[in-house]
């Protein structure tokens, strides 16, 4: 994790011109970023965050920011970005790197410990994750763009780490070929699920929360089309489990999500393959983003998923389905 692009102060001040956000007083680097250059920025009008878009085309930044001013004009709580002076909510960087900057409001918050998740919490994130796929159900079906970790684009990374002869990803190579596998068999259950629009990483580092509130969700870069159940089965994974599912996590945030969008029949036939099929995911892009990458971040260990893949082939599968 880390800054990638390195802004002084004349470039901030250029990007608080450009957004009219005031005079700079301060600012700091963020170096929680896996993809981006993130900014904290305090001027007289207040405190920003500004992003610096890493290895993206323009129309990818104006469709995440297009989107993400949606859903929070339709009650979802995420800082809406901040339009530049020529309307765009985006603008891009000085001296024409082909980069471009988004800003938003600053949020204060912390993110919540894996340990720190109880059911109150879970049923919380289970309610606002329901409010984002209602306000995205009501956006016109060409806001589903595809999404870049679709099953044919992990089959194409796991093709390429099948040919590893590493022996530390011996017992993953096995294990995935047969989740992917499944996941293809189940085509037809996974297509039956709701489709709408997706966050795809709702993580525990990508909401905030204050005095026992949650009080936004952060980054939509990994937003797109998908099912509904596939962005639950991402929480479930990440919100629910420690060195183990935990069934009271996973009937609270099911509990909290019901109580806004009761679930169809396709999304609960659906979930049971898609907390395989998620693990499966996040398996795979930690090899080959991070572990045959060489990046240093032990907070991205593909042993911790494939953990959950293992899991998920024994009776966690049945206690989970149990609950739908």
């Amino acid at each position: 994790m880390g800054v990638f692009t390195r802004l002084g102060d004349v470039e901030l001040r250029d990007i608080a011109e450009a957004f009219a956000l005031g005079t700079v007083s301060a600012y700091e680097e963020i170096a929680a970023g896996t993809i981006n250059s993130n900014y904290g920025l305090v001027t007289d009008r207040g405190r920003w965050f500004v992003r610096v878009n890493e290895g993206k085309a323009e129309v990818d930044v104006a469709w995440e920011a297009r989107l993400v001013a949606e859903l929070a004009a339709g009650g979802v709580v995420t800082p809406p970005p901040v339009a530049a002076r020529d309307g765009r909510p985006y603008a891009p960087l000085r001296d024409a790197r082909g980069k471009w900057v988004s800003v938003f409001p600053w949020r204060a918050g912390h993110h919540l410990a894996a340990a720190a998740v109880t059911p109150d919490t879970a049923a919380a994130l289970g309610g606002a994750l329901a409010s984002l796929h209602l306000v995205g159900l009501a956006l016109p079906a060409a806001w589903r763009r595809g999404s870049i970790y679709d099953h044919d684009h992990l089959m194409a990374r796991y093709t390429r780490v099948a040919t590893s002869v590493d022996p530390v990803l011996a017992r993953a190579i096995e294990i995935l070929g047969e989740e992917l596998a499944v996941a293809s068999a189940a085509r037809a259950t996974r297509a039956r699920a709701t489709q709408g629009i997706i966050h795809g990483d709702l993580f525990r580092d990508n909401v905030l929360w204050q005095d026992g509130h949650l009080v936004a969700i952060l980054d939509f870069e990994q937003a797109s089309g998908g099912s509904l159940a596939y962005d639950l089965a991402v929480c479930i994974n990440d919100w629910c489990w420690t060195n183990r599912p935990h069934a009271d996590l996973i009937e609270a945030l099911l509990r909290g999500y019901e109580s806004r969008r009761p679930l169809a029949s396709g999304d609960r036939d659906a979930l049971p393959i898609e907390v395989r099929a998620a693990a499966a995911r996040f398996t795979i892009t930690r090899i080959t983003d991070v572990y045959l990458a060489r990046v240093d971040n032990p907070d991205k260990d593909f042993r911790a998923f494939l953990a959950r893949c293992e899991a998920w082939r024994g009776p966690a599968l049945g206690q989970l389905s149990s609950l739908l």
